[in-house]
């Protein structure tokens, strides 16, 4: 089954996902410039957020870095190897995924990132235990290889991998770890308007400048940055065939996916991209959620319905008029296409909740239903 995720959230002035210059990012569509925030930021912020962890269990996630040798070395410590002989490992742990098989420069980091499930970490501790315990000698350490440890680590292919490498998948260039096919897509969020950059001029005041006189006067430092204020649409979906097959071999696979669905749908709505919260405090939850769940596996995103960018109505409200374009779209492509949709869970802003009862759909009143509702159905 495919569930689709349509959502959207208006944000007030923000600057959640920067590009090199540290300016909001952006796109041309629909012949207009529009705010944007990467896939690669929402999915970070959604697997890292504490709604995502809350839902799934920490003990069901894995960890994303370069860092895996020291994770390997704490490790060996905590199963009784000495501290300098797991220090000794390193260069060679930092070598396993490089294609050269040479040691990275820095012997702490691998020269790939990825994703690694505690499963993972004590697995090539468990085999990297067993080379140091058949070395006769402390310096006999440093003659183990990093082909050596990935050839032992030998069930790839079976063993269990965590959650978050299930939804989000997982590129390596070792056969020591599987390659895990992600079971999400995850577009780029665009804004339902034109988008308007401004910039915040500001100042850095000395508290013990006084400014009783002209020595003694103006600014620590002076800056300024940009932001924008924005409605998000935001688009994902989850094929549970492919989370599935992830996730087999666990004994608790269905409990798992059901964990993984709602983790997804509470982090969409209650998580938000980091990008300078501390000086905006952008968090906000959806003004309308869509999901859609197909047998028939055709994804359609719902993008189109803000091609022409959406202007607020004469109260100035914006949001009304997004969720208008966006249930618009939604009859446009099931008329059109006839599409076999399995069930169709909507939810909005009590606020709106005028626009959902003149149509023919399923009202969530409250998002806990809709999440229990999208559930009830894997």
């Amino acid at each position: 089954m495919l569930i689709e995720i349509h959502m959207l959230k208006n944000y007030p002035p923000t600057n959640l996902n920067r590009d090199d210059l540290g300016t909001p990012k952006t796109c041309f569509f629909g012949g207009t410039n529009r705010s944007r925030i990467s896939s690669q930021c929402l999915k970070r912020s959604w697997r890292k957020s504490m709604a995502f962890e809350e839902s799934v269990g920490r003990e069901n996630l894995g960890v994303r870095t370069r860092k895996m040798p020291l994770l390997v070395k704490e490790k060996l410590m905590e199963m009784g190897v000495a501290e300098e002989i797991a220090q000794k490992i390193l260069p060679q742990l930092s070598a396993i995924g490089n294609t050269s098989e040479k040691p990275y420069k820095d012997p702490t980091k691998t020269a790939q990132i990825a994703i690694y499930s505690r499963r993972d970490i004590e697995d090539i501790a468990k085999v990297v235990k067993q080379e140091i315990d058949a070395c006769g000698e402390s310096k006999d350490v440093e003659k183990i290889k990093a082909k050596m440890i990935q050839e032992k680590i030998s069930d790839a292919k079976i063993r269990p991998i965590s959650l978050d490498i299930a939804l989000f998948g997982r590129m390596v260039t070792t056969d020591a770890f599987r390659d895990v096919e992600a079971a999400v897509q995850v577009a780029h969020a665009l804004s339902t308007n034109r988008v308007i950059m401004e910039s915040d001029y500001f100042t850095a005041m000395d508290d013990l400048v006084s400014g009783k006189s002209q020595d003694d006067a103006g600014a620590a430092m002076i800056d300024n940055t940009e932001y924008n204020s924005s409605c998000y649409y935001i688009y994902a979906s989850i094929d549970t065939d492919i989370l599935e097959e992830n996730l087999r071999g666990l004994d608790n696979a269905r409990e798992l996916k059901s964990m993984a669905v709602t983790g997804m749908l509470e982090a969409m709505a209650y998580s938000d991209p980091s990008g300078k919260q501390h000086a905006f405090a952008g968090h906000i939850l959806p003004s309308a959620v869509i999901v859609e769940c197909k047998d028939k596996k055709v994804p359609v995103s719902y993008t189109n319905a803000f091609a022409s960018a959406v202007y607020p109505d004469e109260k100035g409200d914006i949001i009304r008029k997004s969720i208008m374009a966006l249930l618009e779209e939604q009859k446009t492509i099931k008329k059109d296409f006839s599409l076999p949709v399995k069930a169709t869970l909507t939810f909005c802003s009590s606020r709106y909740s005028d626009i959902l009862e003149q149509e023919d759909i399923q009202v969530c009143h409250n998002y806990e239903e809709l999440v229990k509702n999208t559930v009830a159905l894997l």
